[in-house]
């Protein structure tokens, strides 16, 4: 399945312990942070844990959207895994976690100050010294020594290499193969001109040389179905060879303009040429078709989904704030499919809230229930940079059933294929045929747009009182009319 990891999870960093591969992706402003995957075949992955449960491992209270964590790295040495991350905007810097088992717990975590940068690797050199390679952003690669007991630092912060010439090189990873260091990074900016390139000396320090055949891997001026290809990590496969794990995007319609899921994590096998690493554009296969009921893998913003569900089932408590809050009382899930639809039976007797899809604080959108009188009163909210449309339909009172559709944009060259699929807002009561509020095109909610670094997460809302929801269900597919 490519991707391997779909939704929203970028910046992959991947390393292999004993026939078992682990990776972790980026999370941004959400909480649980950082989620460990595992696999046995690079195929099926498993959600084994998150290095950050605890809001105190990041700090991400005041950190403004699109800070938080950016580009972990997972490595492990003498039994131990470690994972380096920045935590930008007002977090925590660059901060180290240990752990024996990936699955967790991880440490709380141990600050590096002199790394001020982006994109944090850990390696070490020949005689054990741990080495963090980071961004400048936008110029240069630097490095610097540390000690990963007390996060101080050993030695200075040196610059190792400029990249290739291309915006921003950034995202590093440094390997020691055979007679030579390599140095992996990503250029290009992390949109459509992003690009894997590499390097190689003779220390961990360099000096470099750069491939000639740069980039290893870009979707660059293609028609490719995986677009802005880049923020790569080396590993070995099971059968001997050798894979990147990288993001990418899946736009949709003819334009290939419109990214709802935002960066997700793809496999491209590599080859190895006059001991320089080419790889293929991973072909997307899809997700898989899902109907499922119910609800799990929780995510929620700037704190945990466990100080948001109250009480027994799915049952949210308000604080007085929407959606366009910093810290909204909203449970979420990664949007897996291109397409989707998510149904939830809504209790707003006692309470004020929905079902929602969010992108960050200046867009989402989605459906909001309330009593009033002897009615339930259903209003759809689309907001886009502080634009917001409003539509409402009034039904007896009583629980209600608020689905969101969010449809593929048709095949071949016609008006409707050149967006980024439909958004449909529907309610209804009892067993009554549901009421469209709403229908519009959901190019607008996509990652070219919002430039949140996140991507669509579906999820559940309260915005006061207590709100409890019941027969939540998924549908998605990739399947294009």
């Amino acid at each position: 399945m490519n991707p391997v990891l779909p939704g929203f999870h970028p910046d992959p960093s991947i390393v292999l312990v004993d026939g078992t591969y682990y990776l972790v992706t980026s999370t941004f402003e959400y909480l649980p942070g950082l989620p460990v995957h595992r696999s046995t075949d690079l195929v099926s992955w498993e959600l084994v844990g998150h290095v950050a449960v605890r809001p105190e491992q990041l700090g991400l209270d005041d950190v403004p959207t699109p800070g938080g964590t950016w580009a972990p790295t997972i490595r492990h040495r003498d039994g131990t895994f470690h994972v380096v991350v920045t935590v930008m905007l007002g977090g925590r810097g660059c901060v180290v976690f240990s752990a024996t088992d990936p699955a967790g717990p991880w440490s709380d975590g141990v600050q590096v100050p002199a790394v001020e940068g982006i994109d944090p690797d850990l390696a070490w050199d020949d005689d054990g010294t741990a080495l963090i390679t980071f961004g400048g952003f936008p110029h240069p690669i630097r490095q610097v020594p540390v000690d990963l007991a007390t996060g101080e630092a050993l030695g200075p912060v040196r610059v190792v290499w400029e990249g290739t010439g291309a915006f921003a090189p950034e995202g590093p990873h440094l390997y020691r193969r055979g007679e030579h260091w390599y140095l992996l990074v990503a250029e290009g900016g992390t949109d459509r001109g992003h690009r894997v390139s590499i390097a190689r000396g003779p220390s961990p320090s360099g000096p470099w040389e750069a491939n000639p055949d740069n980039p290893v891997i870009t979707a660059v001026g293609t028609e490719h179905r995986v677009q802005n290809l880049g923020h790569a990590d080396l590993v070995d496969t099971p059968d001997g060879g050798t894979a990147l794990v990288l993001l990418g995007v899946r736009p949709l319609g003819f334009a290939n303009a419109f990214s709802p899921l935002g960066r997700e994590t793809f496999l491209a096998p590599v080859t190895w040429v006059d001991g320089w690493p080419q790889a293929t554009l991973p072909e997307p296969t899809g997700t898989p078709d899902e109907d499922v009921a119910g609800g799990d893998d929780w995510i929620a913003v700037r704190r945990t989904p466990s100080s948001v569900l109250t009480g027994d089932g799915l049952v949210l408590t308000g604080e007085g704030t929407t959606l366009a809050d910093p810290r909204p009382v909203f449970v979420g899930r990664r949007q897996r499919h291109l397409g989707c639809a998510v149904d939830v039976v809504v209790d707003a007797s006692a309470g004020r809230g929905g079902l929602a899809a969010r992108h960050d604080e200046q867009h989402w959108f989605g459906l909001e229930a309330a009593t009033s009188g002897d009615r339930t009163v259903v209003t759809g909210r689309a907001v886009l940079s502080g634009l917001e449309s409003t539509w409402t339909a009034a039904f007896p009172a009583g629980p209600v059933q608020l689905t969101i559709e969010q449809q593929l944009p048709p095949s071949g060259f016609v008006p409707a294929a050149i967006g980024g699929g439909v958004v449909r807002l529907l309610a209804a009561w009892a067993d009554a045929d549901p009421v469209l509020l709403a229908e519009f095109d959901g190019r607008y909610w996509s990652y070219e747009v919002a430039k949140s670094f996140t991507g669509r997460v579906w999820g559940l809302f309260a915005v006061d009182g207590t709100v409890s929801f019941t027969d939540l269900r998924y549908r998605g597919s990739d399947v294009v009319s």
